[in-house]
């Protein structure tokens, strides 16, 4: 009897153990599919933008259901399941928590247990009601003559829908800085892929939301593909300022550190021709090049007149440092490390390195003409007399 008392409690504490681990790896979900027994729910994961599947689950004859997701301490998941090709649920959940979710295979449907959840239950609310009417407005204007009076009242009309959801989806971001439900917000696109968020200036609000989730979960994948979204809105928005502010010169002005972390910029260069360099020196050809073909152009040039801005695609900050070093550049050398997100690259059209293009004069032209030493040196001998 008491070799029997122990198997049970041996057996109570290791039901408990299990359940406490089954807990601290995961979150469970229990659901039930009100018009869908004995059939297949798909359960599905977000992962870089795409829902990868996790598993499929069947229904018993009560349309019941149960699964636990493998959600790790301090990083959320989204987890969306589908009976088809219909999105039935969809859930934000947190390590440990149970969610109970009420749905229908037309995706009508509840979830309790997550408090995440239901603000994303919120989110998705908003975005489908604002989607709806916006899209019946667009169906009104497509039916009329686009240059009548009525049309441009429906334009109007749509114009203020936006603005007002748009103002909503702000308040909303702002009001909620440290919930993971801003992240689908800020990524909202409305009708023929036109962006909720889709000005320069909205950088601002993703910067914001990227630096208060990064406090919380600085971990989550999610939080990490949000850190880059926002790097490349800032440097649009800094490409824009840039182009904004280029009335007074012929050409965008560009502005990166240099090898000492210093800011260098392109007008601060007082010389009769600029060459404009973007390059790698991650490419050992346009190394060659440097050392056997611009060095000694250099030496004879600049006492006349000439400098180079080089600009470096290069994201290893410390080879390229170490290759001027070695080489002994002394021309004008900028480097980002963002490669070919560095915004100099959209500022200037560069498709491909090396690609040059000059100043002369104050005046920026792409000499197609100059394609090696020899061109360069009777380029230079022209506009240097």
């Amino acid at each position: 009897m008491k070799t029997t008392r122990t198997i049970l409690k041996a057996a109570v504490i290791l039901m408990a153990v299990a359940s406490v681990f089954s807990c601290s790896r995961g979150a469970r979900i229990t659901g039930v599919v009100g018009d869908d027994p004995n059939d297949k729910i798909v359960v599905t994961l977000l992962d870089a933008g795409r829902y990868n599947v996790l598993d499929t689950v069947t229904t018993d004859k009560n349309g019941a259901f149960k699964y636990v997701v493998d959600v790790k301490k301090g990083q959320p998941e989204f987890i969306y399941l589908f009976h088809g090709d219909t999105r039935i649920a969809s859930l934000l959940l947190q390590n440990g928590e149970k969610a109970i979710v009420k749905t229908d295979t037309l995706g009508n449907y509840s979830v309790t247990g997550s408090p995440e959840t239901e603000k994303l239950m919120e989110v998705e609310r908003d975005e489908a009601e604002f989607s709806n009417k916006f899209a019946s407005t667009t169906a009104k204007l497509n039916d009329l003559d686009p240059n009548s009076p009525a049309a441009a009242d429906v334009r109007r009309d749509l114009t203020k829908q936006y603005i007002s959801y748009y103002r909503s989806r702000v308040q909303y971001v702002m009001s909620n800085p440290k919930s993971l439900t801003v992240i689908p917000v800020l990524n909202q696109v409305v009708g023929d892929n036109l962006p909720v968020f889709g000005q320069s200036t909205d950088a601002i609000h993703f910067r914001n939301c990227c630096d208060s989730l990064m406090t919380v979960y600085p971990d989550s994948k999610y939080v990490k593909a949000l850190a880059d979204e926002t790097k490349r809105r800032q440097n649009l928005l800094e490409l824009n300022s840039r182009i904004s502010n280029a009335n007074e010169q012929a050409y965008v002005d560009i502005e990166l550190p240099d090898v000492k972390g210093q800011r260098s910029k392109l007008s601060d260069i007082d010389a009769k021709v600029v060459m404009v360099y973007f390059w790698s020196s991650e490419v050992s050809g346009q190394n060659m090049f440097n050392f056997e073909v611009l060095k000694p152009i250099y030496s004879e040039f600049h006492p006349k007149g000439f400098e180079i801005y080089a600009v470096s695609l290069d994201t290893d900050k410390t080879l390229w440092a170490t290759t001027l070093r070695n080489q002994q550049i002394d021309w004008v050398n900028v480097c980002d490390g963002l490669g070919s997100a560095s915004p100099s690259v959209a500022l200037y059209n560069v498709t491909s390195v090396p690609m040059v293009f000059f100043l002369v004069d104050g005046n920026l032209s792409l000499e197609t003409s100059v394609t090696d030493g020899p061109s360069l040196r009777r380029f230079l001998q022209s506009n240097l007399k």
